[in-house]
């Protein structure tokens, strides 16, 4: 991918970089070479980011161009709100803590270039930062009072930059811009990030699955790296990232969907998808809205919840918003379980939903992909338990149920478009719906925006297929914006 560095005077910067240019700001806004380039990375280091000015029009007019900028308009807008940013940095508040616990002053100040700070034991604070602010230059300002706070961070103009720190700023943009991968990437391909997190213990594809998307990636044409929540700087290297760990609004997997798409990488899941999703207020009033049949189903609050029992009956099922996993789901079987369990609920959420419950054998989960229907399985529920998971089972093989693989021409026609009107609902990504059959009618349960894809299961009846259709998908998608 060609990289461009703007910047005011590009003779008093030298780096000695291949497939890289230096030019100034008026060259890239005016030259119509580079109105019609595409797949450029740019990287601006414009002397004022100030609304308006150059600087803001490099990174404004590259991202209408379709260009991968750093830094990006929304990231130029965030820095004008530094109180956003130190609630951000709450998210990694004893990384702030361990890294100052020493410091004799109670305020420290010093500046970041493309994630590297001066100091050593700095070094994984300022990545941090880099992360959280895509800038290329910041300075970060912390405070103490009773604990230490970040007090503000701010980007630093080419023009502040100390003499003695140019070097470092360009050693640390070299780096950047030429990171060591695992293998030698061919340019002649698209880059495909997957991003997991090997640590979870439940994640939404196995270790087999994850090897069968790698080898479809490659198979399909990709350059393609596991990445990491650690790997958010790395984001604009890709022309694509697709999400295999599980997701939520409050949450890296957010960030790192919502910073991928305003680099013009095509996403799955993306941004919108896991917002409409991972909230069952919001697909409750969705679906109702659009007439897809679901359980009987009642948003509460605090004020309301008293009447609950007399709209519904016992036993009902009561789900935080936001829960994944059948977890966040209760099973209210008496008046007494209904005041002790909401009331730990209400503790994390304004709002809960309660859903009349509809005792099946089992649970349908349909795979849809970019509006097309791409597996059926049938999810029994786990022995002697009324969810398909029972995460209080004492062993391993008691806490899920069996899963059976369908044909998806041999599936109900009901339950396929009932699936696919749902998820047209919410966008073209890939989406998991899992419904009740009662009656020979079809009940929407929810819409996953991250569903299980394990070896052996979600891919039984389409093997290696399955992965090299979602591979496929992904490749048009990239070779449509380029």
């Amino acid at each position: 991918m060609p990289k461009l560095i703007v910047v005011e005077k590009p003779e008093a910067w030298q780096f000695n970089l291949e497939d890289v240019d230096v030019i100034t700001p008026d060259k890239y806004i005016s030259e119509e070479a580079y109105q019609s380039l595409r797949n450029l990375k740019v990287i601006n280091l414009c002397k004022s980011y100030q609304y308006q000015s150059e600087g803001y029009y490099v990174s404004l007019l590259a991202e209408a161009r379709g260009h991968k900028v750093l830094p990006g308009v929304s990231t130029i807008q965030d820095l004008r709100f530094p109180s956003i940013l130190r609630d951000d940095s709450l998210d990694f508040d004893e990384l702030i803590q361990n890294t100052f616990k020493n410091e004799p002053y109670d305020r420290i100040e010093f500046n970041i270039y493309f994630g590297n700070a001066q100091s050593e034991h700095l070094t994984r604070l300022a990545q941090q930062l880099f992360q959280m602010v895509q800038a290329p230059s910041i300075r970060a300002s912390f405070s103490k009072k009773h604990k230490w706070v970040l007090h503000n961070i701010k980007p630093i103009s080419i023009n502040e930059v100390p003499e003695s720190d140019k070097p470092r700023l360009a050693q640390a943009l070299e780096k950047y811009l030429h990171r060591k991968r695992d293998y030698r990437p061919d340019k002649k391909k698209h880059d495909l990030a997957i991003l997991v997190n090997p640590d979870d213990a439940n994640p939404p594809s196995d270790d087999r699955a994850l090897k069968r998307f790698y080898k479809a990636a490659l198979e399909a044409g990709f350059n393609t790296e596991f990445i990491t929540k650690n790997d958010f700087d790395q984001l604009i290297q890709y022309d694509a990232l697709f999400i295999r760990e599980t997701t939520n609004v409050n949450h890296h997997t957010f960030r790192f969907a919502k910073k991928a798409a305003s680099l013009g990488l095509v996403v799955i899941d993306d941004p919108e998808s896991i917002l409409k999703c991972t909230n069952k207020v919001y697909l409750h009033e969705l679906l109702r809205a659009n007439k897809i049949l679901t359980p009987k189903s009642f948003v509460i609050t605090e004020e309301n919840c008293e009447q609950l029992p007399t709209k519904i009956g016992f036993p009902f099922i009561l789900k935080q918003p936001d829960g994944a996993f059948s977890k966040g789901v209760f099973k209210i079987d008496s008046l007494d379980e209904f005041k002790k369990v909401r009331e730990s609920m209400f503790e994390k959420s304004d709002l809960l939903i309660a859903q009349e419950f509809l005792p099946t054998p089992f649970d349908w989960r349909v795979g849809v992909l970019d509006g097309q229907v791409l597996y059926v399985c049938k999810y029994f529920m786990a022995t002697q338990h009324w969810q398909i998971i029972n995460w209080s089972a004492k062993q391993q093989k008691s806490q899920e149920g069996e899963v059976e693989s369908i044909a998806v021409d041999q599936a109900p026609s009901g339950l396929l478009k009932t699936a696919v009107k749902a998820t047209n609902l919410i966008g073209r990504s890939l989406y998991g719906v899992d419904m009740k059959e009662v009656d020979d009618k079809f009940y929407v349960i929810e819409i996953n925006d991250n569903p299980n894809i394990d070896a052996g299961i979600e891919d039984k009846i389409l093997k290696d297929k399955l992965y090299d259709t979602i591979m496929e998908v992904i490749l048009t998608k990239v070779k449509s914006k380029a």
